[in-house]
């Protein structure tokens, strides 16, 4: 009796032993990104082989949201750090110089790609950071994403390798839809005005003109004063914009004013520019807003 009841322990204590992680099991290399857009992009690149942390949340502003001393510290530890690089995440400019310093890997989506300027407005001739609404340029940082973990602990530079050319293959099908769609609007009706500069490589890449934003520059931290609404009022009669677009995680009371102060016919649509939804919220992936995006273009501008 005494001999089963100690057969029978040992069984138990084996089981417990065999559910918990050996001391020499790796864990999964640490990646840590700054916007949600460029976590999504990342997190389709590295698939299951790291644990990826997006800092920014669903629906916020990059150019205003702050992290806690816990995501800070993260950041220093990280085997990579994903940002953008041309100044979109305002707030964490320090974090990042301080996660580098403690020999984090940076990787700056912002070096990578083709840099285009703000044409107008208070920042002009600065880098404009709002890259991503080229899916051509994504494939840039996409390929540096790639790049950059090759040389982590721990990644299958193989698996790597091919999750990184299937998203590819998913950014070039985008363009191409877009390409398509934006077809249906004539070119004298591809006019763009947003409540801040963010639709510069759109523009550059499908052929459109930003005819001006309700606030004059790259960053919704700013504000229009009544002479830049009034110049931006006489442009949009001037052009004959049939639609403005106000962007979905901002409040779209000063693009209200500034159709209202056109004097004209213009309707307001809202498009998801700066920051992913939640699951529900219709662009819960950077694909998702890229063609809900396109399709409320073309709908606001076609004739």
């Amino acid at each position: 009796m005494r001999r089963a009841a100690l057969l029978a322990l040992t069984a138990v204590a084996g089981l417990v032993l065999s559910g918990c992680s050996h001391p020499g099991t790796p864990e999964k290399p640490q990646v840590v990104v700054t916007t949600n857009i460029l976590g999504d992009i990342t997190k389709e690149v590295l698939g299951d082989q790291a644990e990826v942390t997006t800092l920014m949340q669903p629906n916020a502003d990059p150019h205003s949201f702050e992290i806690s001393a816990q995501q800070a510290a993260l950041m220093g530890s990280a085997d990579l750090v994903v940002s953008n690089g041309l100044g979109l995440e305002e707030g964490l400019q320090q974090h990042l110089d301080r996660a580098a310093k403690a020999g984090a890997p940076v990787m700056a989506a912002g070096e990578v790609i083709d840099v285009v300027p703000y044409s107008s407005g208070d920042a002009e001739g600065a880098p404009d950071p709002h890259f991503w609404t080229d899916p051509a340029a994504m494939i840039d940082v996409v390929d540096a994403v790639e790049g950059a973990a090759r040389d982590i602990d721990g990644i299958d530079p193989t698996k790597l390798a091919s999750s990184a050319a299937a998203y590819r293959d998913k950014l070039t099908q985008l363009d191409t839809e877009m390409t398509g769609a934006f077809a249906a609007i004539p070119k004298e009706r591809r006019a763009l005005v947003t409540n801040h500069h963010v639709f510069g490589y759109l523009a550059k890449r499908f052929d459109f003109q930003v005819v001006g934003a309700v606030i004059p520059g790259g960053t919704t931290l700013a504000a229009p004063s009544a002479a830049d609404l009034r110049q931006l009022s006489e442009a949009i009669r001037g052009v004959g914009v049939p639609t403005i677009f106000a962007d979905s995680s901002q409040p779209d009371r000063l693009v209200q004013v500034l159709a209202n102060e056109a004097g004209v016919q213009v309707q307001v649509a809202e498009l998801f520019t700066e920051s992913l939804t939640g699951p529900d919220g219709g662009a819960a992936t950077y694909l998702d807003m890229m063609r809900a995006n396109t399709k409320r273009i073309v709908t606001g501008l076609k004739p």
